[in-house]
């Protein structure tokens, strides 16, 4: 309930729970009922052009020109290089390969990533003993870069839906920029490891060993690049385009709807009048059938008459 009344603006209290006001007998309410109800219907309206500006920033965003649509796909494609091989260490005993799927080596990140978490202050020990600047703790640093690439990747493909509302935004470009940049921190950091693996005989990773460990950086890591980099391309080229207006994009929303309705009006039109040709041909066909019996009928009493 109202605290005063709307009308003589007397205090209400909480024993008050009559609809009329004690003192003006109006019925709070209702009280100002049409000018409250053109105020709703003016908040939604509001609420309704700032979704449909919405949803038209996020159609624009994704699918408005060939560019932005180029941008998606585009964004998505450095997934795959996270698939690939990003380098290899192999050994006289175990080989550990930074892909998923164990494509070079018989251990891949899936199994690097289930040692270290099971193992966790084991690998922590041993990079301590490294000083942390061994193969070891070089490693671990070049998992923790591609995995900072592939969020930094995925953040930035996400933007591009929630920074929907605004065409001209720079940050999808840095995101992606850091993602090539923590890339090419993994690429380097797994070189560092290779190059002091000669000094250290064996190493220990966890679970598994490693003995006269060699390797590098492998083709995989140059696709994922490659890709990383054409995705800040094209999201530099969408910042710096030319983007429609809310109002431009409202227009052809509006103009879509029109054509829309008006060929659903068509169709129906359509539909009305193949109702009212097919009612007509069954009435004539009705009216055939009923002449055609009653010259029968009639023939039929004129042969009797005879």
């Amino acid at each position: 309930m109202a605290s005063s009344c709307p009308n003589c603006g007397k205090k209400l209290h909480w024993y008050d729970v009559k609809a009329e006001c004690s003192n003006c007998g109006i019925s709070i309410p209702n009280f100002n009922w049409e000018e409250r109800l053109e105020a709703d219907n003016e908040l939604a309206e509001r609420k309704f052009a700032s979704f449909y500006r919405g949803l038209n920033r996020l159609a624009y965003s994704i699918w408005g020109t060939k560019l932005r649509i180029a941008r998606i796909v585009l964004s998505v494609l450095p997934v795959i290089g996270f698939i690939l091989p990003w380098a290899t260490l192999k050994s006289d005993a175990e080989s550990v390969g930074l892909d998923l799927f164990g494509m070079t080596c018989s251990k891949s990140l899936i199994d690097l990533f289930g040692d270290f978490f099971g193992n966790t202050n084991l690998y922590i020990t041993n990079m301590g003993y490294e000083g942390f600047s061994g193969t070891l703790s070089f490693t671990m640093y070049a998992v923790l870069c591609m995995v900072l690439s592939l969020l930094f990747a995925v953040i930035a493909f996400f933007l591009i839906l929630i920074l929907a509302k605004h065409s001209k935004t720079k940050a999808i470009t840095v995101f992606e920029c850091l993602s090539v940049a923590s890339a090419v921190a993994s690429a380097v950091c797994f070189t560092l490891g290779v190059k002091g693996a000669p000094a250290e005989l064996g190493i220990n990773f966890g679970s598994f060993p490693v003995y006269n460990a060699t390797g590098g950086v492998a083709w995989g890591f140059y696709v994922a690049l490659a890709l990383l980099l054409v995705a800040v391309g094209i999201n530099a080229a969408v910042a710096k385009a030319p983007a429609k207006s809310d109002d431009v994009l409202e227009a052809e929303r509006l103009e879509r709807k029109a054509i829309k309705e008006k060929k659903e009006q068509e169709e129906a039109l359509r539909k009305e009048i193949e109702r009212e040709e097919a009612e007509k041909r069954e009435k004539e066909e009705q009216a055939r059938i009923v002449e055609e019996a009653k010259a029968k009928l009639a023939a039929r009493e004129a042969k009797k008459k005879k």
